[in-house]
């Protein structure tokens, strides 16, 4: 079930990189005859600075869901995650989004009684068994979940398509999220630098990735919200 948080996530990093390059918005086309024009969303002018940017753990959330049992989506979040952004505003489409995730740092908030439910079990608990079960994210055999950008495609004022590499359980795949700017800051309140924020959201099966699908569903939805702030000098303009 957590699987598909890895790709994202990480992923979902990857994800916000991609919105950076919604700040250039494609023409709009002319109303049809008769008809009164649609109202345009304002284009985005992005001002942050080219440089690095890392994602402020203290101000992320990467979560995964997955349909269980047929009826409803089980939702559970991963704590660690590191994330790195290389921003371009002159060609966003240069701009790169790296993303590691620890597959141990999972947190359900499991509300019974694990041991009284799972009598003999060799895991302390739902997050440990989530974690370490071969049969879920084997964390001892593939302790890093990683996501890599590899391509950026505007669709909006505000929004992009993030295309990137998830290596998940030893296996690679390409998975895609659908990311959204949310805004940026010319100086962060405590680092007194510049930051951006973005939110990101992607889908992929984890049977793609060699998981056996059984009473939880194949189709993972990943959603990563944060803040990235910059960590190298900007160079003022000439």
């Amino acid at each position: 079930m957590t699987f598909r948080t890895a790709a994202a996530s990480g992923l979902i990093l990857a994800a916000a990189v991609a919105t950076l390059a919604a700040c250039n918005r494609p023409g709009t086309p002319p109303a049809a005859e008769g008809q009164a024009p649609a109202q345009a969303e304002a284009p985005v002018t992005l001002k942050a600075p080219a440089g690095d940017y890392a994602l402020d753990p203290t101000h992320a959330t990467l979560q995964w869901s997955l349909l269980h049992n047929t009826i409803s989506h089980y939702t559970a979040r991963f704590d660690k995650v590191e994330a790195t952004l290389t921003l371009d505003p002159a060609d966003l489409s240069k701009s790169k989004v790296k993303a590691t995730i620890d597959p141990a740092s999972i947190s359900a908030a499991y509300p019974a009684d694990y041991k009284a439910s799972h009598p003999g079990s060799a895991y302390s608990g739902w997050d440990d068994d989530m974690a370490n079960n071969p049969t879920w994210l084997n964390a001892k055999a593939f302790p890093k979940i990683t996501f890599v950008s590899t391509a950026v495609q505007q669709t909006g004022p505000r929004t992009a398509k993030v295309t990137g590499d998830l290596t998940f359980l030893g296996q690679t795949h390409p998975v895609t999220l659908d990311a959204t700017f949310n805004g940026e800051i010319d100086r962060h309140p405590f680092a007194n630098v510049p930051a951006v924020g973005f939110a990101a959201e992607g889908r992929f099966k984890r049977s793609e990735f060699g998981m056996a699908v059984g009473l939880v569903g194949d189709e993972v939805t990943i959603r990563f919200d944060g803040e990235f702030i910059k960590t190298t000098p900007t160079v003022p303009a000439n």
